[in-house]
């Protein structure tokens, strides 16, 4: 902290100020500018590549200062925010005029990357979310809100880390604030968490907030409904807000607890493993998502975020997408929707202060487009069409008003003034009739002031300094008439005013100003009307998203084939040509489906062997894949799916060092191995991939044998790929496996993958086919195919085991020499091509 005695009252006024807010960028206002001094200048400069200067000293030297004009703002400010961090937006509220020393400023508003709401600083397509994490006795109690849609939603607590993290990462906020220091030193998050002062997590604090917040009866329903804790994290969200906006957050309405018993739940490294909604091209979500609105793709990005077990509502969606793809009315559903603008995003703006008139203009415009789109849905009769059509509201009135009201096209602010119709106020157009009919005062003036003085050169005009002046050359120095007053000298000319025309000059300006303050006050009270339809206008975006995603399944099960999956409680999977929608988007010959059959009264576990390319990790993935999509409502790529009562998706896909942890691969690797088998039931679905390749062979044959037999102990529904043709054999040991392998063709020493499953066992990997298809050189192969031969003649058999419950028993090693001891520790079906040459000549030195 500087030492605010030695600077300047302005400089001392933002020391002040800025104390208040020692982890925030600072935007003081001075003028036409936003300035920051000190570090704040520094950072801003590097942050939004704009100048640094300096201004005055602190202890001998310049203090750094940078600036933004206050009217391009804007977009500074979403640059900032955007990076994840935060701006204080400190304005001048006193009036200079009569202002002793600096003017009075203080802090408005600040903007942080939750809670923002104008269109510049959003991810249209994405929720902006704002998350609370309050631990209290090793219990997380959770509260979440997307700021612009006006909900605070509460999960079930969790009480371990590894709960905690796949909570949070799977709603991907853009801030998480807490009372727990350990959160911030564990980073187990990856992203920034604030610990907030402890009053923010004080239960008084928090029925204040809620009393405050809501209309009596609702605070009242919520304060008997919930939890102390709850009620502690869901305040804490309250009193953020307040804080950052300077005022109560009224357009919070709701508050939503989310169940987890009627939800399909993927842990977060499941979620990546299946690419699911990353932001990559080959993305399920990049893939699925065609919505015509951002309010329908940020549904639809819920969806995937939280997939429901709840039959009734997936029936639901399928009788929409089956009614939509009837007549191709989902083509005219998405022609009207293209038409329609972000109106919860809009109607957050008006309730938070911070809308544009150019958005009052799209929100009539969308309103506009509801009466065809209500006339269309009549036409389906399906019940939750019905339901979905009810709650869009035909708003008439207000359509009636944003057109007589607002010109077509508005300037970005109302202090720009020209936003309402001519016609709209009699008294706006009078104070407007003044100073647009200056011009014809003006022309006779200057026509009357010629004749006065014979000086036909004589001119009058204006600039923002000087005002309205008369302005005469100097040679006509002696025909100035006496009623002219100096007003300014330049080198060739004077300036004068006259009291007619400085009379005149004070009614313009004058009628300007209050021409302004009219317009303003006609602006706020036609936002005061919007607000009357507030809730009417959230339940109409919020029908508008499920349209929309309805519409948008219903045109992709057409574009990309996809059928109406059945539901059973039985716990059979039964899949019938089954595709992997991004390969298929992306290879030019066509995709080869594949059937998958499992239950819990026959085989739960299938052992997946076959070639490095074969198909098996595509195979796997896109079983995943087809699950969800079935459990966000969508049909799904396969000609035919009847799915059990499945609650959990886990997946162990990819190998990869957790460098940032200290991690090794194979850590990694064992860390999410354990999570699933401590988790994993009946109802499960699990996928493995190559367990135990990040380790000696023997020791993953070990591990991944143990592992395959608690799969089909737990009766999870599993695929388990492997290249240790040894856990083959457990299909003797225990009756609910089977084996299944991908197909491979050797014609003249070539390879051919036919991507198809086949029953039984794969009876060898093609390795060194696969190096030879990467290129490798001929004698390294050949001297591969010697190794190998050698290898495989002293290699003994794993034994069979009898019984399940045995350990796993492996042979002693024969003979052991420099070369034999190394080979051992090679799996050379999972090894690079490039890791096998460097191998081949570390071997070649023994």
């Amino acid at each position: 902290m500087q030492e605010v005695s030695n600077h300047t009252p302005m400089i001392q006024q933002y020391l002040k100020i800025k104390s208040q807010y020692p982890d925030i960028l600072l935007f003081y206002r001075m003028g036409d500018f936003y300035e920051l001094f000190f570090d704040d200048a520094k950072n801003a400069a590097e942050l939004l590549d704009i100048t640094l200067t300096a201004r005055g000293k602190s202890n001998g030297e310049s203090i750094p200062m940078a600036g933004v004009p206050y009217h391009a703002a804007e977009g500074y400010i979403a640059k900032i925010v955007k990076k994840g961090l935060s701006v204080a937006i400190c304005e001048q509220i006193g009036d200079p005029s009569i202002s002793k020393g600096p003017v009075e400023r203080q802090v408005t508003r600040i903007i942080t990357p939750a809670t923002v709401s104008e269109e510049a600083f959003l991810d249209s397509n994405q929720d902006s979310i704002l998350v609370s994490i309050y631990e209290k006795n090793n219990k997380y109690h959770i509260a979440y809100t997307s700021y612009t849609q006006g909900k605070i939603h509460l999960t079930n607590t969790v009480t371990n880390s590894s709960d905690l993290k796949n909570q949070i990462l799977k709603l991907s906020p853009q801030e998480i604030i807490t009372n727990s220091n350990n959160l911030v030193e564990k980073n187990i998050f990856n992203k920034p968490v604030k610990v907030l002062e402890e009053w923010y997590f004080s239960n008084f604090e928090a029925k204040k907030h809620i009393l405050n917040s809501f209309d009596n009866s609702f605070a009242n329903n919520i304060l008997n409904l919930y939890k102390k804790e709850q009620l502690t994290a869901i305040g804490s969200i309250l009193a953020y807000l307040t804080n950052t906006l300077k005022s109560i957050p009224k357009h919070i309405s709701d508050i939503h607890l989310d169940e987890d018993q009627n939800r399909l739940n993927i842990d977060i490294n499941s979620r990546n493993n299946l690419e699911l909604d990353n932001n990559s091209k080959s993305s399920l979500l990049n893939i699925m998502d065609k919505c015509k609105t951002s309010l329908g793709s940020r549904l639809l990005r819920r969806y995937f975020k939280n997939p429901t077990r709840d039959l009734n509502k997936i029936s639901l969606r399928h009788n929409v997408i089956k009614s939509f793809r009837k007549q191709h009315y989902f083509l005219k559903i998405q022609d009207i929707l293209s038409y329609i603008n972000d109106i919860e995003r809009i109607i957050s703006r008006v309730a938070l202060g911070t809308v544009k008139p150019k958005d009052l203009v799209s929100l009539n415009s969308s309103l506009e487009q509801l009466p065809k789109l209500k006339s269309l849905l009549e036409e389906i009769n399906t019940s939750e069409i019905i339901n979905i059509n009810n709650h869009i509201h035909q708003i008439d009135e207000l359509t009636k008003l944003l057109n007589k009201a607002i010109v077509d096209n508005p300037p970005m602010t109302i202090r720009d003034g020209g936003v309402i119709k001519h016609g709209f106020d009699q008294e706006l157009d009078e104070l407007r009739g003044l100073k647009d009919n200056s011009y014809d005062f003006l022309l006779k003036f200057e026509t009357l002031q010629k004749q006065k003085t014979g000086i036909n050169t004589l001119k009058v005009g204006y600039n923002r300094v000087h005002g309205y002046y008369i302005e005469l050359s100097k040679q006509y120095a002696d025909k100035v008439p006496a009623e002219y007053i100096r007003r300014q000298t330049l080198k060739a000319s004077e300036r004068y005013i006259t009291d007619e025309l400085k009379a005149f000059e004070d009614k313009i300006l004058s009628a300007k100003e209050k021409a302004l303050a009219r317009e303003k006050l006609i602006y706020d009270t036609l936002l005061n009307k919007v607000l009357e339809y507030y809730s009417q206008i959230q339940q109409t975006a919020a029908s508008i998203a499920k349209i929309d995603v309805l519409a948008n399944f219903a045109e992709r099960a057409i574009k990309l084939n996809l059928n109406q999956p059945k539901f059973n409680k039985t716990g059979k999977l039964d899949i019938k040509e089954a595709r992997h929608l991004a390969i298929e988007q992306n290879i030019d010959e066509p995709f080869i489906p594949n059937d998958t059959l499992l239950s819990t009264d026959t085989y739960t576990l299938e052992i997946i062997t076959g070639p490095n390319m074969g198909g098996k990790s595509t195979y796997m993935r896109q079983v995943a894949q087809l699950i969800f999509l079935a459990y966000i409502g969508s049909f799904v790529p396969a000609s035919y799916a009847d799915i059990g009562d499945i609650d959990t998706i886990y997946t162990r896909i990819g190998a990869s060092d957790d460098i940032s942890s200290g991690r090794s691969t194979f850590m990694v690797e064992m860390t999410e191995t354990a999570y699933i088998l401590n988790n994993a039931t009946k109802k499960s679905l699990v996928i493995m991939d190559e367990i135990g390749r990040g380790t000696s062979t023997f020791d993953g044959l070990s591990l991944a044998k143990a592992c395959a037999e608690k799969f089909a102990k737990i009766g999870a529904l599993t695929l388990f790929a492997t290249h240790y043709f040894e856990l083959t054999e457990l299909v003797n040991q225990y009756p609910n496996t089977k084996n299944i392998h991908f197909e491979a063709k050797e014609y003249k020493d070539n390879i051919y993958f036919m991507h198809k499953v086949v029953a039984g066992a794969a009876k060898k990997s093609y390795g060194i086919q696969v190096a030879k298809l990467a290129g490798i050189s001929k004698d390294v192969l050949e001297s591969a195919k010697k190794n190998l031969a050698n290898l495989e003649k002293g290699q003994d058999k794993l034994d069979t085991i009898d019984q399940p419950q045995q350990n796993l028993q492996l042979d002693q090693t024969p003979q052991k020499n420099h070369i034999k001891e190394r080979l051992e520790t090679i799996d050379i079906n999972s090894i690079t091509p490039i890791e096998a040459l460097n191998i081949l000549f570390e071997l070649k030195k023994l």
